[in-house]
């Protein structure tokens, strides 16, 4: 058997050094990347506020940033549930729609059940309770047609888009539903009151945003969530209820839209055919640009509220400024999210 000479063992192990160094700068690298990617939607953000203070000077006051915040607590709190229903690999294009029948069909509730009741107060309590119990039954709709139907998430959800804005339409006769003055008066406070001098939504979406990331990152649900978008028939495998979480998922996001709703209505104190248009782009485009990976399996709560407030934010700059029209603000977040999906193409 031929030697190998002594001298030839330092070259080796020479040549081998540097493979080595290299993987190691390939995999400090890759760690760099990735810690980067995760503050992107943060170092963004900060971005942009340096900007709106530069373009205009009402950007920073506090009366402009508790209205940005307001604004965001709709899509903000709609954005935590579609959190988690795209980690899980799934999606819904029917959340405006949704916000917009739970709107039309509690304002005719509270209307009707206020003199039944004899008393406006809890007619609106009654109301509110309704929001969110519509959200979630429409939810376990989704939930059991996407699970037992077999059906794609995308179709049933373009499929109720339609069906929820055309019976909005039907109950409205075209027009808008409206609430008794009375009525408004006593729930107008739960948009327009704050409390230590930030706004009741602003409360209610940090609420909702430190339960989603509870649910997310401290239960075995949430893990369960990422499971399944991760990988479903490995998650199956691992005896884990797939069917159930997913249903689960869909109810919680319906809950969302339900409690975004009930923070709407006295906002406006009427529900028409265009309510909640496009607030299912908003929704979806605020969990992309937080860093979830459109393909289910991996997302963060905080992402979620960060993007939220940067579109936002964008939508801010381009009120208080002349930059481009505000008619293509839609324009603006749809370019938004296929740019943040082109950067996670790569991305599990």
């Amino acid at each position: 058997m031929p030697q190998v000479p002594a001298e030839n063992a330092p070259t080796a192990a020479a040549a081998a050094a540097p493979a080595v160094s290299g993987a190691g700068r390939h995999g400090g690298a890759t760690a760099w990347w990735g810690r980067l990617h995760g503050l992107g939607p943060v170092i963004g953000l900060v971005l942009l506020c340096i900007a709106g203070t530069l373009l205009n000077s009402n950007f920073a006051t506090y009366d402009n940033v508790m209205n940005v915040l307001t604004r965001t607590a709709f899509i903000g709190i709609i954005a935590v549930g579609m959190c988690f229903v795209i980690i899980s690999g799934g999606i819904d294009l029917s959340v405006g729609s949704m916000a917009a029948l739970i709107a039309g069909s509690v304002i005719l509730f509270m209307n009707a059940m206020a003199p039944m009741l004899g008393s406006p107060m809890a007619a609106v309590v009654v109301g509110m309770l309704l929001a969110v119990v519509l959200g979630a039954v429409f939810g376990l709709v989704h939930g059991l047609l996407i699970t037992k139907g077999r059906i794609e998430p995308f179709i049933v959800t373009l499929g109720t888009l339609g069906i929820f804005r055309a019976y909005l339409t039907y109950f409205s006769n075209g027009g808008a539903i409206t609430l008794e003055n009375d009525l408004s008066d006593i729930y107008s406070p739960v948009y327009y009151a704050n409390l230590l001098g930030v706004p009741i939504p602003v409360w209610i979406f940090l609420l909702v945003a430190v339960i989603g990331g509870v649910i997310l990152n401290r239960t075995a649900y949430g893990r369960y969530v990422q499971a399944i978008g991760s990988n479903e028939q490995v998650a199956q495998y691992a005896a884990v209820d797939v069917h159930k979480i997913k249903i689960l998922t869909y109810m919680l996001l319906g809950v969302c839209v339900g409690i975004a709703t009930l923070l709407y209505v006295p906002r406006l104190g009427s529900a028409s055919p265009t309510t909640g248009l496009l607030w299912e782009l908003e929704a979806i485009a605020a969990v992309i640009v937080g860093g979830t990976v459109l393909k289910g399996g991996a997302g963060s709560i905080t992402g979620t509220v960060v993007g939220a407030i940067l579109l936002s934010v964008i939508s801010n700059i381009l009120n208080l400024t002349s930059i481009i029209s505000v008619y293509l603000n839609a324009a603006v977040q749809g370019f938004v999210i296929i740019a943040v999906a082109f950067m996670q193409r790569g991305r599990r």
